[in-house]
């Protein structure tokens, strides 16, 4: 594989503070068991499950919670990215930037700035790391490898081709020798895939596309896969959502159940081999992607010991599937919908086809942002209850026939939705508890601790400590801006952090050191 232009700009600020320590790197081990002071996946560990196992901060001390440190980019980009943390430094990103910074003090060790006029600058989740070595996605289709001690650039290698209409922003998911990664796209007539990276060399390894090959009856393309996966290590099996097809609200040019977009997909990270998929929402036609967060759970469902994948979809359903095999446990609604018939003999939602966008308007609940969307949800291991921050809404669907057969072949209109975090009973799909979170709703995602708290945001701004048995607020402080990101949290020398972030600030959250 080629290798592109290595230019770059690399800021070293003052004197890193002595308690600092440069960051020696992630092995396999800590991936798959990270110890309490480090956070060394997009969410913690390879589950998905955004959960930890950290005591300190309680339901009772949580209302004592003070600043630690702030961080401010100086940058208009949102920080949108899951923060990594390891060896005491933690590393975060927006578009074309990364820093390293001291996770004790908010020192920054360096900055890297790349700045790439192409592609889509919606967003960048974060990095991924592997050994001494960083990945990072930039706007124009191009991963960027960097040392984690300078942030120095090792290579860059095109993943996609930003000409087409790819861009990318998602965090890479590394597993064994693989940085796997997603793209994005809204153009006809680009295919969405899933790719394998060598972490040495910048070398494909295997792509694994999300629509059928060239020539299968009732084609389609679409299908992005701007979002990470999970991973099992017993089973040794990549979990992944892809994306909507294309034309995106017209789906008159591709009959058929549109393969495999809109789809949960199960894929062995050493080959790209397919090994099973189950589809979340057969022949979307209102932009509903599958890329949520695929949840990994072990426990007994309904009396059996079972390994589970859990996820709340963008069309509003609520999935339990056995992720040995792709198999439906339980299909539920999570909010309002009125889209589908009902459900298939797979558990499979069926489309309602009078439900379509059409001329004179249709109104669909939820609306074309969905139920949740890229913020994640967590598991909570003690209570047994899936969180998420969700959407019901609706909004008045449109095909446009001046627009043509493809592109975006329509238009949506929101008509009304809120934010609500809903805690979810994984057996029965039955809600237990809700916090409102505001009108038109939140971005933040959900994080969960052993002590019984939940963290997230609201939609005007203010951080939130709930309790995970009834969602009721013991803690909460305004930021003063957009909450468009997942918390996540570590302990250092004894002391636990929280770790949340709100437009341009970073904010590291700890008991006073007294306490």
């Amino acid at each position: 594989m080629s290798f592109f232009s290595r230019s770059f700009f690399i800021f070293l600020i003052g004197v890193i503070a002595p308690t600092a320590s440069l960051a020696q790197g992630a092995d396999r081990q800590m991936l798959l068991r990270p110890p309490a002071d480090s956070w060394p996946g997009y969410h913690g560990d390879y589950s998905g499950r955004r959960h930890s196992s950290l005591e300190q901060i309680t339901p009772q001390n949580v209302k004592n919670l003070t600043l630690a440190w702030t961080f401010q980019t100086n940058l208009p980009a949102l920080i949108k990215s899951s923060p990594l943390l390891v060896d005491g430094v933690v590393y975060f990103t927006v578009p074309e930037n990364v820093w390293a910074v001291d996770a004790r003090s908010g020192h920054q060790i360096w900055h890297y700035n790349h700045p790439t006029p192409e592609g889509e600058h919606i967003g960048n989740r974060g990095v991924a790391m592997y050994k001494q070595y960083l990945f990072f996605l930039l706007p124009d289709a191009h991963l960027v490898s960097l040392n984690c001690k300078d942030g120095s650039v090792r290579w860059t290698v095109q993943v996609a081709d930003v000409k087409k209409g790819y861009w990318t922003s998602m965090a890479p998911l590394v597993v064994g020798n693989h940085v796997l990664l997603g793209v994005s796209g809204d153009f006809d007539n680009i295919t969405g895939y899933i790719r394998s990276i060598d972490p040495e060399t910048g070398a494909t390894q295997w792509q694994w596309d999300s629509t059928p090959p060239a020539g299968t009856p009732n084609q389609t393309t679409g299908g992005m896969t701007w979002m990470g996966g999970t991973y099992d290590p017993d089973l040794n099996l990549v979990y992944w959502g892809t994306g909507n097809p294309t034309p995106v609200l017209n789906g008159s040019t591709r009959p058929g159940d549109d393969p495999y977009t809109c789809a949960i997909v199960a894929l062995n990270p050493d080959t790209g081999t397919l090994v099973w998929s189950f589809q979340v929402s057969p022949h979307d036609t209102h932009d509903w992607d599958a890329v949520e967060t695929p949840v990994l759970v072990d426990g007994d469902f309904r009396g059996e010991p079972k390994k589970m994948l859990m996820q709340t979809s963008r069309n509003g359903y609520f999935f339990v599937l056995d992720r040995t095999n792709g198999k439906s446990l339980l299909t539920v609604p999570y909010g309002p919908l009125n889209w589908s018939l009902g459900l298939d003999k797979q558990g499979r939602p069926i489309p309602n086809p009078a439900k379509e966008p059409a001329p004179d308007g249709r109104l669909i609940a939820p609306d074309e942002g969905g139920m949740t969307n890229f913020r994640s949800p967590s598991f909570d291991t003690k209570t047994g209850l899936f969180i998420v921050d969700a959407h019901p809404s609706w909004s008045i669907y449109f095909a446009k026939p001046a627009d043509g057969l493809y592109g975006w072949a329509g238009a949506d209109y929101d008509v009304w939705g809120k934010g609500v975090i809903e805690a979810i009973d994984y057996q029965t799909g039955k809600i237990r508890w809700t916090h409102e979170l505001g009108p038109r709703g939140s971005g933040a995602g959900v994080l969960t601790t052993d002590s019984g708290l939940t963290f997230t945001g609201d939609a005007l701004g203010n951080f939130l400590a709930l309790d995970s048995r009834d969602g009721k607020t013991l803690w909460h402080a305004g930021s003063g801006s957009h909450i468009v990101s997942s918390p996540t949290t570590y302990e250092l020398d004894g002391r636990q952090y929280i770790l949340t972030s709100s437009g341009s600030v970073l904010y590291a959250w700890a008991l006073p050191e007294a306490e």
